[in-house]
């Protein structure tokens, strides 16, 4: 095992992952930048390099100041987090040839999966089931529209190269799909590093549900079991739970298979996600994407497993053998936790004049702040993810209700009510609802 590993992120997932590395002895060292020089991370740490200005190209995005401070601390590793590093191939190669292991998958493993053309195509070899769709890259809006023409309508518009709903459009006709192609062509400008565009037969009554995998030295590929990701605004993700209220347990059978064969096709090590589209009506499903990194909602697998991802994803990274029960009980939900205006959604920073956690049993809370930090506009807003768990999915929404009433912020604008009048919605309430909730509940 490692003696020491850097953390190139920043906010609640560096000092969540700081926190299974100290538990396991091990020397945590934190990057910063200076906008985030107060937060908790970097008190916390073994030690915390000051990498650049707020600016995450001139910071967290610095792949050779991160490198840097990796070399000069003696960090033996380093954990990516999610977002930022955590699934650029590149880096992940640089982080080896510097003489430093990667915790995540192989720099192939990333390249084949992030682009959703190819992963879908390799999917669909592997006979995990995929939505008619576009088999090549489409570059231009005549293309799209022949393609519209075979596939049919409605179609979810998107980036190959792009993530976290980033540019995403749903077309019903073809002066939709103009509006939606030029959307998701400018994001794949600004973002995907690729122009391409895929096209996807488009699930009206649709629940995102996705499967947690961890692949082993062995070769052998865990599911730990699903989770629902459904609640969504604008095609990002803000309550995740486990299991999936809406899927039998058939359909919840075949999907753990078809993820286990998604993670064997790639040879995948560590933890990863396999992301899919069900019809709530058929209670059918199909492959969406596959994420080679740890999600930001994996706590829920963390309370209804009692497995600790992140120690997996050091042992496994080290080389060590591991023997684990995935068999998942009782039921956890996550509420992220957003500097955001809680009706419509913009984000909200400022300075954090209160702030106070609630406890309990069956709650968790991963933070990334706390009273007088200030949420700067630079970085995502989320501040926090209230997590809790039952034993079962009644209980698990009654401690939810609580801990959300009793989660105090003031300063920035939070998401908090929207939080407690979901938990109040029927649709949640009875589990049925879909990705079209929070529209319909705005609508």
């Amino acid at each position: 095992m490692f003696e020491s590993v850097l953390v190139a992120n920043r906010g609640e997932i560096a000092r969540r992952i700081i926190r299974t590395v100290q538990r396991m002895g091990l020397r945590a060292i934190a990057v910063y930048s200076e906008a985030d020089a107060d937060l908790p991370f970097v008190r916390e740490a073994d030690e915390a390099i000051l990498l650049g200005p707020a600016n995450p190209a001139q910071s967290y995005l610095d792949a050779e100041k991160v490198l840097r401070a990796a070399r000069e601390s003696g960090a033996q590793a380093i954990h990516p987090g999610y977002g930022f590093f955590s699934e650029n191939a590149a880096f992940a190669r640089a982080v080896a040839e510097a003489g430093i292991a990667w915790i995540g998958p192989s720099p192939e493993a990333i390249e084949r999966m992030g682009d959703k053309i190819n992963a879908r195509n390799l999917m669909e070899e592997a006979g995990v089931p995929v939505a008619a769709g576009t088999r090549t890259p489409v570059t231009d809006l005549e293309q799209a529209v022949a393609a519209a023409e075979e596939i049919g309508y409605p179609l979810m518009v998107k980036t190959a190269g792009g993530g976290g709903g980033i540019g995403m459009g749903v077309a019903h006709d073809a002066e939709g799909l103009a509006k939606a192609f030029e959307q998701a062509s400018r994001a794949a400008a600004r973002f995907g590093g690729t122009p391409a565009i895929l096209l996807e037969h488009y699930i009206e009554r649709a629940r995102h549900v996705e499967v947690q995998i961890l692949g082993l030295t062995d070769g052998t590929v865990l599911a730990l079991g699903e989770r629902d990701c459904s609640v969504q605004r604008r095609h990002q993700k803000v309550v995740e739970e486990s299991p999936s209220p809406g899927i039998t347990q058939e359909l919840r059978e075949r999907m753990l298979a078809a993820a286990v064969r998604a993670g064997e096709a790639v040879g995948y090590l560590g933890a990863g996600t396999v992301e899919c589209l069900v019809d709530a009506d058929k209670q059918d499903f199909v492959f969406l994407e596959m994420n080679t990194r740890l999600q930001v909602e994996h706590p829920v697998t963390e309370l209804v497993t009692g497995i600790d991802l992140v120690e997996q994803q050091l042992r496994i990274a080290a080389g060590e053998r591991t023997d684990l029960d995935a068999t998942p009980r009782g039921h956890a939900i996550e509420f992220r936790v957003y500097a955001e205006d809680p009706k419509r959604f913009f984000p909200g920073p400022g300075k954090i004049a209160v702030w106070s956690e609630p406890s309990g049993e069956g709650v968790r809370v991963d933070s990334g702040y706390t009273e007088g930090n200030t949420v700067t506009p630079f970085y995502d807003p989320l501040m926090a993810k209230l997590c809790v768990y039952g034993q079962t999915r009644a209980e698990a929404l009654e401690r939810a209700r609580g801990a959300v009433a009793d989660f105090k912020v003031e300063g920035p604008k939070n998401n908090l009510p929207f939080c407690a009048e979901l938990l109040e919605h029927p649709e949640f309430v009875d589990g049925s609802y879909d990705t079209g909730l929070v529209s319909r509940m705005r609508a």
